[in-house]
């Protein structure tokens, strides 16, 4: 009998060091304490910065991310980036404004996205038609320097010949954002700018006040414009063509939809590029060091690649943003050739105040 209770004591004390070693395993291999860090990124990132698959692989690294929209203009000039560990703007020349004036140490690149022309197939084919754009199978492309002379003479809709598809009065305009706020707006102006240099980038201050009146009626002419990307999209997809003919936006608002068969993007909605072209480069700057945390896990950490791709986002990695989207039946977007960079800070913001002055003196012709 003292024999029995004896094995089962040494029983009872065996469970007794397994449990100890257990709870000291768990002690020494518990999860790293989670530090919430704060951001604040262009509207277009706010899809992704929701998504609860993103927040949890940031769970997984440590990091309870909160987020805060604003326009990337608005975050290089009058935003207060004292309260954040990051700022995120859509393009690289707010994001440089952003990383000298508060002498960030790096900057990340972990995605980008073309500027393209949301549309509708009457629309483009008209275009076709008088040589403005180009049908190239599946997607067109946007004649810049052709779109810019029918700008300069005011064209009207009217005035396009054969134009049976949408008989409307108004100025052949491509709707966008504010320039005074918004990226998609500044690479907008970009691209504009440099057609009316001649093909070239804006150099400097000089050359940027020259080519401003050419440029300004691109904006001034549309009347109110919103702040955010999101909104003419919306409207686009909504109201249709009688408002939005034409909406410049990101090629990854339309991917993004258009991979997770969205029923907004119907049959005749289609994509042009204007040619040329330029990329918003969605740059993440690191104002305290769990930013630079951030900043390095979307550049490096598969799971978030994969999850920006789903957004429609070209990542470092092409081959992961070509295999979600053949995943999910979506053709693989151009490979664009006619690709430019946009002017430095200085000659976006010299053309940008330029097109306020013109708009405060009521040149908008």
């Amino acid at each position: 009998m003292s024999r029995i209770l004896g094995l089962v004591l040494a029983g009872v004390l065996a469970v007794g060091v397994v449990v100890a070693i257990v709870a000291s395993l768990r002690g020494t291999f518990s999860a790293q304490p989670v530090v919430t860090v704060s951001g604040v990124i262009g509207s277009e990132k706010q899809p992704f910065f929701q998504d609860p698959a993103v927040l949890a692989e940031f769970q997984r690294s440590g990091l309870n991310v909160k987020v805060d929209t604003a326009g990337s203009r608005e975050m290089a000039t009058t935003a207060d980036l004292s309260r954040y560990d990051f700022a995120f703007p859509a393009g690289a020349p707010a994001a440089l404004k952003i990383k000298t004036d508060h002498k960030a140490k790096a900057t990340y690149e972990p995605f980008y996205t073309p500027m393209a022309i949301a549309t509708f197939r009457p629309i483009a084919q008209l275009l076709a038609a008088n040589h403005v754009a180009t049908d190239q199978g599946g997607y067109y492309t946007f004649d810049m320097q052709a779109y810019l002379g029918l700008v300069a003479r005011n064209a009207r809709w009217t005035d396009l010949a054969g134009n049976t598809a949408y008989p409307a009065s108004k100025s052949v305009l491509v709707t966008s954002t504010d320039y005074r706020t918004s990226n998609s707006a500044a690479m907008y102006l970009s691209i504009a700018s440099y057609v009316a240099n001649g093909g070239n980038v804006i150099p400097d201050d000089v050359t940027a006040r020259k080519v401003t009146a050419q440029v300004a009626p691109l904006f001034l002419r549309q009347g109110f414009s919103a702040s955010s990307t999101e909104e003419p999209f919306q409207d686009y997809l909504s109201i249709g063509i009688g408002k939005t003919p034409m909406v410049m936006i990101y090629e990854a608002q339309y991917l993004s939809l258009r991979a997770s068969h969205d029923s907004a993007l119907t049959a005749d909605m289609v994509l042009m590029y204007p040619t040329p072209t330029v990329l918003s480069k969605h740059t993440l700057v690191p104002l305290k060091p769990n930013g630079d945390r951030v900043g390095r896990l979307l550049l490096s950490d598969p799971q978030l690649q994969r999850l920006a791709a789903k957004y429609g986002f070209h990542t470092s990695n092409p081959s992961t943003f070509n295999a979600y989207l053949k995943a999910q039946g979506v053709p693989a977007p151009p490979q664009l050739v006619n690709v430019v960079e946009p002017p430095g800070y200085e000659q976006l913001e010299t053309m940008i105040t330029g097109i306020d002055q013109l708009s405060k003196d009521g040149g908008t012709q």
